[in-house]
């Protein structure tokens, strides 16, 4: 009896909410369709067509769905999308599968850029004289070939990805891009002076082939290599920069100057490595600081080849441990050859090379330094070693000539021995990346394996070769003892030492 009493009591409360209810129940379900179409409808405006074509129905399926960049009034100029006259419209020109072009096709564009996700966006253009080509398919597809020789062998291509070909395989000719995965549209500079086609595109992951000996010696064992180069001249330089007598030396500082050098060369050329690295890197800075510091590297090492030169045809060869004036007058020859010189080959590419050189050379779509540039920064290298080789080879007759040697003169005659070694080991390795320029695999793994080499001969010829530099080692790190500070220098205070 007291439910029925407590069912009649609630069901007369609930009767209103009921009749609430039902009135904003028939006033929400008729937007539901709106609610779930709605973001497939701006999904499809904003990234892709796949998605419009899928959830959103076209009022005619036989429309074919073109993925455009900017809107249907606008094009890119000078990589911004702007407005233009109806006149300069992106009309697109559709081709068949067998290649015939210029097919009657309804289309509708569907606008905004990729939604790549995790895939790394690349941007195309398309003009006259370019390696690349892009190509609408009927279907709405995008056709993008890559290093085609002529029609009938891009019509005849073979479907590949992005994938570096490994040695004998065939060369990548064209790619298939579905909706949603790119967009294409016009494309001109400000001044009007040319006109081409713009593509945006997701490319799809790389398979990684462990097996692949290219491979790793490219992309793997390369790195590895430089890293360990970096480390090995960061223990030369702080070797020769940390301890007094080696560090108020002039020689010293030219050493640890020349190992500061290298390093910097070596960062830049692990930048280059990393090709997939466009959208974040700068591949021409990275080219530009890397043949600035070999070019200061080598300017270096002239002056070291200039101080002994000099020094041994001196009649008096006392050597002060303090050098501070000669080393900035060499700071301001070397540094000052090397800004020249790298001012006169920055403004020979981006002002004096042509433009189809520089678009030989590109990586994706980044320019690197032309031939012109490296030509410019290279021929003084190509100098100073023949100068270095002139003070070699008139220092060792002066040696030779020599039948009585002090302290000082073994010294001398010690650090002749490591230039004429650095001198031998850097210039090697200069003319293996000269050969790189031949294209040949073979050569290209030996400049890898030559560069691995540079950094470890460079530490058994300045440190562990020389008793001089591992006896202060030993005296400051096995034995407990700092080194001496005082200004005798290492000549006098360690007279019986025998470590020269």
């Amino acid at each position: 009896m007291l439910e029925k009493t407590l069912g009649a009591h609630f069901a007369g409360r609930q009767y209103a909410k009921c009749s609430c209810s039902a009135l904003l129940l028939s006033l929400i379900v008729p937007l539901f369709p709106l609610l779930l179409l709605g973001p497939s409808l701006a999904a499809g405006h904003v990234s892709s067509g796949s998605a419009s074509s899928s959830l959103a129905p076209t009022p005619d399926p036989s429309l074919v769905l073109v993925n455009k960049c900017c809107e249907k009034f606008e094009i890119h100029v000078d990589n911004e999308c702007q407005q233009v006259n109806e006149t300069e419209f992106f009309q697109p020109m559709f081709t068949s599968y067998d290649g015939s072009q210029n097919r009657p096709v309804r289309f509708k564009f569907v606008i905004g850029i990729p939604n790549c996700g995790s895939l790394q966006m690349w941007p195309i253009y398309h003009y006259v004289g370019s390696s690349d080509k892009l190509i609408l398919l009927d279907d709405g597809r995008l056709r993008h070939f890559t290093n085609a020789q002529d029609e009938e062998e891009e019509v005849n291509g073979i479907r590949t990805d992005y994938e570096e070909d490994i040695v004998g395989a065939l060369e990548p000719l064209f790619h298939d891009y579905d909706h949603g995965l790119y967009c294409i549209d016009k494309a001109t500079s400000s001044t009007g002076d040319e006109q081409v086609l713009f593509a945006k595109i997701c490319l799809a992951h790389k398979e990684i082939k462990w097996n692949d000996s290219n491979f790793l010696l490219r992309k793997i064992l390369n790195p590895i290599f430089h890293g360990i180069s970096l480390i090995v001249l960061l223990v030369i330089a702080i070797i020769y920069f940390i301890l007094p007598t080696l560090s108020r030396d002039l020689v010293g500082n030219i050493v640890t100057t020349i190992a500061v050098c290298l390093m910097v060369s070596q960062a830049a050329d692990l930048v280059r490595i990393f090709t997939e690295l466009t959208s974040h890197v700068s591949f021409i800075v990275a080219d530009i600081i890397l043949c600035f510091s070999l070019l200061a590297a080598f300017f270096w090492l002239n002056s070291f080849g200039y101080y002994i030169w000099k020094t041994f045809r001196s009649r008096n060869v006392f050597l002060r441990v303090t050098d501070g004036r000669k080393y900035c007058y060499y700071s301001a020859y070397a540094w000052g050859c090397t800004g020249t010189m790298a001012a006169m080959a920055v403004f020979a590419h981006f002002f004096l090379d042509a433009e189809s050189y520089k678009q030989e050379n590109l990586v994706g779509e980044q320019e690197t330094i032309g031939l012109l540039g490296i030509c410019i920064f290279f021929a003084p290298i190509a100098c100073t070693i023949l100068v270095n080789i002139f003070f070699f080879v008139t220092t060792r007759k002066l040696i030779n000539r020599r039948t009585v040697y002090g302290r000082i003169a073994h010294k001398l005659k010690a650090n002749f021995i490591m230039f004429s070694l650095m001198l031998l080991v850097m210039s090697i390795s200069w003319l293996f990346l000269i050969l790189t320029w031949l294209q040949l695999e073979g050569l290209l793994y030996a400049h890898i394996i030559m560069n691995a080499l540079v950094a470890p001969l460079l530490l058994y010829i300045c440190v562990l070769r020389q008793r001089h530099v591992t006896f202060l080692l030993k005296k400051t790190c096995c034995y407990n003892e700092p080194p001496s500070a005082n200004d005798w220098g290492d000549e006098l205070h360690y007279m019986n030492g025998n470590d020269y």
